[in-house]
């Protein structure tokens, strides 16, 4: 059985990293390619990524690059679509809901190949995000939907989906962090950030920051409420922010620069390595973040999780895990930031199949259909 796996994106390295290694295990039984379309592209956002979860080179590169939903989604139909003629695969997986999962699931089912979706049945009910709309059109064509909680079985079977094309496999992001644990522990990030910054970073005494979504630091509006937050935060924690080079450009532009500089505890770096940003996850007094894979990461270790967004497409994690969601407003953030603080930090606990075993599970999958063909 010949497979493609899609990655294309950050997040997508961690998921897919510990299927295609099952998958290798079997190469009696399966032929497994991988292909990059280059949404992700530079040294710090994905060859990094690649080198330390131990991933070969792809079989096929795309290159598309950065570009608008509109463009970079039919860049990568367009030469996705080249490598399917040619290669025929008999199944592609894709995973999550960047516009490299969406567009390499339309190029196969017009193509009349098998897709599987890894991480289906997520759900924000927020349209307004383009990657609520990838979930659900991509979740719309795929042939078989690996679900990572049970709450996406629900989501699917609501919206019409057959109970026999849902699988709940667990989630595969778990699998990454069991698999790299080790290494993460061995880490020696605190001690370079500490020379580096000359600071006094220790265990717990900081907050992990990542913020990304246009709402939260593409606005003047938006910062300014964050910035405030962090001002006052700073006061009693250190605050570790890898700051994406667009959010550096909005501080600049929005002349936000004064008060970044009024700020000793803030530590801007440069997106971090996966075994350096795990190890500082772990460590971390709680997590400030809009990213949907930190929310599930941080209720693994345990850690207290902030949301800053309206919803949420990953709610176990706030009705089992570790999450709270937060309103971009500066009292609010400060509020629960202290809450956390002062030792009232949300409790949680590891949902079901979030086991580090999911890969397997996924091609057990496999080789059934594989024997049933």
């Amino acid at each position: 059985m010949k497979i493609h796996l899609i990655v294309g994106a950050r997040p997508n390295f961690m998921k897919m990293a510990p299927l295609y290694r099952e998958f290798k295990k079997y190469e009696d039984l399966f032929d497994v390619k991988l292909i990059h379309t280059g949404q992700h592209y530079d040294q710090k956002m994905s060859k990094v990524f690649f080198d330390e979860l131990n991933m070969p080179q792809p079989d096929f590169y795309l290159g598309v690059g950065s570009g608008s939903h509109g463009a970079q989604t039919a860049k990568i139909m367009e030469e996705y679509e080249k490598v399917l003629v040619d290669d025929k695969p008999d199944w592609v997986i894709v995973a999550g809901d960047v516009n490299s999962t969406v567009a390499c699931a339309l190029d196969a089912v017009k193509l009349h190949i098998k897709v599987a979706h890894l991480e289906a049945g997520l759900r924000s009910f927020d349209r307004t995000m383009p990657e609520e709309i990838n979930r659900l059109a991509t979740d719309a064509i795929s042939d078989l939907l690996l679900t990572p909680s049970l709450d996406g079985n629900n989501n699917l079977m609501l919206e019409g989906v057959p109970e026999e094309k849902i699988v709940f496999v667990g989630n595969i992001m778990i699998d990454s962090l069991v698999q790299q644990k080790d290494k993460a522990l061995k880490s020696n990030i605190i001690s370079q950030l500490n020379k580096e910054y000359r600071k006094g970073i220790e265990k717990n005494n900081y907050c992990l920051i990542t913020l990304h979504r246009p709402s939260n630091v593409d606005t003047e509006e938006g910062l300014k409420v964050i910035l405030d937050a962090f001002e006052q935060i700073a006061e009693d924690l250190n605050l570790i922010f890898p700051i994406h080079p667009r959010t550096i450009k909005n501080i600049e532009k929005f002349g936000l620069e004064e008060q970044i500089n009024r700020m000793e505890n803030l530590i801007f770096t440069e997106p971090i390595g996966y075994y350096d940003f795990m190890h500082l996850q772990m460590n971390a007094k709680f997590i400030l973040t809009d990213s949907g894979g930190i929310q599930e990461e941080s209720t693994y270790f345990g850690v207290p999780c902030l949301t800053l967004r309206e919803n949420t497409e990953r709610p176990i994690t706030i009705t089992e895990g570790t999450n709270q969601l937060v309103e971009l407003k500066t009292e609010e953030i400060v509020k629960k930031a202290y809450e956390i603080i002062n030792g009232d930090g949300k409790k949680g606990k590891i949902p079901e199949l979030w086991d580090g075993k999911t890969a397997e599970r996924i091609v057990n999958l496999f080789k059934n259909i594989r024997g049933n063909k």
